[in-house]
């Protein structure tokens, strides 16, 4: 991933277009300065002569990526942002967490419990140091690890694109003056602004190539290899709630109550539909005078 961004910054400093003058002489400058300069010393560096490889007149993007297992993360991790600050670097992210094996309460008496939380810890860090740094600073923290699970370390060489740049920057140049020799019109004004544009997204892509040649990038992930537990204090809530759950005096009183509006909304229902009832006892009322009466014959004495 940080090849990919490195690649496609330098991408976008070489193929960009025409820039204004001013604009192109100043990030050359700054580019084509740090190229000729010796950028790195040589480090004794036990672990790597990547880390610390110098060859003459040649410029090299350098990071690195670790895996490793350590006694505990919490103290590492400290002790590595520590490390980067004193040897002129930052810290650009630290991801500190702890993942959950499993969770578990036991109860040690009517009140108390226990909850017991087994877990594991992990960080996922990135840091950015000195180039000239970068074999002092693996060196250091190798020696906090356990167990090295593996390690990445990659200088890309760029010198070819740098030169590249600096000769694009001397043609651009040139453009310049000659559209500055151009009458002014429509086309004139719209050239200017795109100059513009191109020669500031130049000089970004030219300050990350700069950046990435003086400061490298490093990727930590660190893990303790063993599980931890952790017993934290806390109430019994099974006794409480078996101390709450049911309550008949309270149940008792409160269904009386309950009972008491029931008969109260009946009532007023009841009330409401007085029409209804009325009309339906007129109804019953003439059904039952207009139905006729069965004669029955008499019988024989």
């Amino acid at each position: 991933m940080k090849t990919t961004y490195i690649k496609l910054s330098l991408a976008g400093a070489l193929l960009l277009g025409i820039y204004s003058c001013k604009k192109g002489e100043t990030s050359s400058s700054n580019l084509e300065a740090y190229a000729t300069t010796d950028s790195a010393a040589v480090i004794s560096d036990s672990i790597s002569s990547v880390a610390s490889m110098k060859v003459k007149d040649k410029q090299f993007i350098k990071t690195a990526d670790v895996d490793m297992e350590v006694k505990d993360v919490y103290e590492t991790t400290i002790s590595i942002e520590k490390s980067v600050q004193e040897l002129g670097g930052f810290v650009t992210k630290s991801n500190l967490q702890s993942n959950v094996v499993s969770e578990n309460t036991y109860d040690t008496s009517d009140e108390n419990a226990v909850l017991v939380k087994k877990y594991q810890t992990e960080n996922r860090m990135q840091l950015r140091v000195p180039t000239e740094r970068l074999g002092e600073l693996l060196t250091m923290i190798n020696d906090k690890k356990l167990f090295l699970n593996s390690r990445l370390i990659n200088a890309e060489d760029i010198t070819s694109s740098i030169k590249y740049a600096q000769l694009e920057s001397k043609r651009i140049e040139k453009n310049s003056k000659n559209i500055s020799e151009l009458k002014s019109n429509k086309d004139k004004v719209e050239l200017d602004n795109q100059n513009m544009d191109e020669g500031n997204q130049q000089q970004l892509a030219n300050m990350d190539v700069t950046d990435n040649l003086k400061y490298s990038t490093v990727d930590v992930y660190l893990k303790e290899p063993k599980i931890r537990v952790a017993e934290i204090a806390i109430t019994n809530t099974n006794n409480i709630d078996d101390k709450y759950k049911f309550d008949f005096i309270y149940s008792t009183k409160t269904a009386f109550v309950e009972g008491y509006y029931l008969i109260q909304k009946i009532f007023v229902g009841l009330i409401t539909i007085w029409p209804i009832l009325l009309i339906g006892a007129i109804v019953f009322y003439f059904a039952r005078k207009r139905k006729p009466v069965k004669k029955h014959p008499d019988t024989e004495a």
